[in-house]
């Protein structure tokens, strides 16, 4: 699975909405939507931030890793 698809089921897993999810990144919710659509890269940043946010590894979210390991460094 692609980083974009992780990235949306991730949000819809938390019952969040783009707009949420952007205010959390500190960017529009127009922007966030091209990551979701994979018309834009997600910069390391942000993909720190989710991973942080969801607890789950960036690992997971990159799709290197099919299972989201809970971080354990919080």
């Amino acid at each position: 699975m692609k980083l974009s698809q992780r990235i949306r089921a991730m949000r819809e897993d938390h019952d969040l909405t783009q707009t949420d999810i952007a205010k959390i990144l500190n960017t529009s919710q127009t922007v966030y939507s091209r990551y979701e659509r994979d018309e834009r890269t997600l910069p390391t940043e942000m993909l720190y931030t989710l991973a942080q946010y969801c607890n789950v590894s960036a690992d997971y979210l990159l799709g290197l890793i099919d299972e989201p390991r809970k971080l354990t460094n919080r």
